[in-house]
């Protein structure tokens, strides 16, 4: 039994091999087949998807059942928070037995003993004698929870998110208290998927999504500044000698920026406020600080300036915002423009092909608009995205937060890889388990508001009964499947196929979103 919450959300009939948590994984080695005198064990493995929630975390019980799915085991189901359940499991004396038993018909099939014929029942001391009676306590619990595991599970088959599940009694513990006479209790916790809770008494449907534009991709402007961009390449710079900086020019400046003291603290040098040989174009100033540029207006080729300034608040690098700085600029060359005339001789230049002037402009412009549409629609998902994500509550999985914080980090240093801005030491610094934890906990918000905006798709998914064509999944799984090997890179077909689900289906409500909601864009 299958059942899919999109949004990479997969909720499945749990599977094994099981799953010890953290704190218990790595405490007793289990037996290998490749030892002569050992059981063959499960596997106690980890998992990327999944993040063990402790026994020991908050008792938050809003609800607590008991089930038996068969006879011998009862189970206690108990709610934790973040859509999280306790499964406390009793096995019964009987069944202790027979998987006691068991696992000693194992040890006779591969010990070999003399005077014994190769797969004959040995006597239980024996097999003690051989192997130990740790671990043959250690293979009855293996049977024990290979058994018992999927009957405690079937109470959330269909609900458990898959790969979550986690064996928090420790490995020891239940070693030191395992009788085969007496009741075997263990406890396990599994996530389950998360209902999400509408805030609007309309839930999703004539959502109003305010757009916010900005004027960079307005095709008018946009295509005006190409225009004049194209123009400026063709011109020749000249040596300015006779006065100092203008608009329109260009100048080589040295930087220096330092903290202004407030009387309790040093003055300190401002990160990344130092550049030699910063090349600045006047008419291109929209990124620097607010009244640099008026600053250094009429300085002259040699001359030094210093100022003070202060970062507004609403500069992008929090740690600089309000800051006051003072700012040492020393003026290295200083150049401006010998422009061609702008007339229809220079068509050609500015756009292979085009005759005119108003062929170039016609041009660029239906370009512009091109991009412009591009970057409203992208404006648009993201405002529908953001809109979505304040307009649900969901009790977020730890395992799903985990998931995606991890996408999106591996994300990350895939870019800057393909950027190469990260040489190997600082890649395999940044691939560090404690890195990865550091990126998760500064970034927790955000990833739970991605987290949230994916479930709500899932839901309106769901809810309208959109569909995806076989046709259309089949050819982008194969897509993405030729691009994993152009770069020969490992991967699994299956989580392929669900992440290209995922996509799919999170455009398909986008698509009906645009279609349904009430949108309005405003210039920023």
């Amino acid at each position: 039994m299958e059942l899919s919450l999109r949004s990479s959300l997969s909720i499945r009939h749990v599977s094994f091999p099981i799953l010890f948590s953290s704190s218990s994984r790595n405490t007793l080695p289990l037996p290998h087949l490749s030892n002569p005198t050992s059981f063959s064990p499960l596997l106690f493995s980890s998992s990327r998807r999944s993040v063990m929630v402790c026994a020991s975390a908050v008792e938050l019980k809003k609800t607590e059942k008991e089930y038996f799915p068969v006879s011998g085991i009862r189970v206690t189901e108990s709610e934790l928070p973040n859509s999280c359940l306790k499964l406390s499991v009793e096995v019964s004396p009987r069944i202790c037995l027979q998987c006691y038993n068991s696992s000693l018909d194992e040890y006779s099939k591969h010990l070999k003993v003399h005077g014994f014929r190769p797969g004959q029942r040995l006597p239980e001391n024996l097999i003690a004698n051989y192997v130990g009676r740790e671990n043959m306590q250690k293979a009855a619990i293996e049977a024990i929870l290979k058994k018992t595991l999927p009957e405690a599970m079937s109470s959330v088959e269909g609900r458990a998110v898959r790969d979550s599940l986690r064996i928090t009694s420790k490995l020891e513990d239940m070693s030191d208290s395992f009788s085969h006479s007496s009741v075997f209790r263990y406890d396990v916790v599994v996530d389950i998927a998360p209902t999400v809770t509408w805030l609007l008494d309309t839930k999703y449907k004539d959502l109003k999504i305010v757009v916010e534009i900005d004027d960079i991709i307005d095709a008018e402007k946009a295509s005006e500044r190409e225009f004049m961009r194209r123009h400026k390449a063709l011109g020749a710079l000249r040596i300015v000698t006779d006065r100092g900086l203008q608009l329109g020019d260009l100048v080589v400046l040295d930087i220096y920026g330092e903290s202004i003291a407030d009387g309790e603290s040093k003055s300190e040098k401002i990160p990344n406020s130092e550049r030699k040989g910063f090349h600045l174009d006047t008419e291109e100033s929209s990124s620097l600080l607010p009244g640099f540029l008026e600053a250094i207006i009429g300085i002259r080729q040699g001359e030094t300036r210093s100022f003070p300034l202060e970062f507004p608040q609403s500069w992008e690098q929090e740690s600089l915002r309000g800051v006051s700085v003072n700012y040492t600029v020393e003026c290295k060359e200083l150049f401006y423009r010998e422009l061609p005339p702008l007339d229809d001789s220079i068509a050609g230049q500015l756009v292979p092909g085009c005759t005119t002037l108003d062929q170039v402009k016609e041009l660029i412009l239906q370009r512009c608009r091109e991009v412009e549409r591009t970057a409203i629609d992208q404006a648009t998902d993201n405002a529908i995205l953001d809109r979505l994500g304040k307009i649900v509550e969901v009790d977020i999985p730890q395992s799903l937060f985990e998931e995606q914080g991890r996408e999106l980090y591996g994300a990350k240093l895939l870019q800057l890889q393909a950027e190469n801005r990260l040489n190997e030491n600082q890649l395999q610094s940044l691939a560090r388990e404690e890195s990865v934890r550091e990126y998760l906990q500064k970034e927790r918000e955000n990833i739970s508001a991605i987290v949230r905006q994916m479930l709500a798709i899932g839901e309106i998914f769901k809810s309208e009964n959109l569909q995806l064509s076989t046709e259309e999944l089949v050819k982008e799984v194969e897509k993405s499947v030729a691009e994993f090997k152009n770069h020969n890179q490992d991967y699994d077909e299956d989580r392929v196929k669900e992440q290209v689900q995922d996509v799919l289906e999170g455009a398909k409500v986008l698509e009906w979103l645009r279609e349904n909601a009430r949108i309005e864009y405003v210039k920023k």
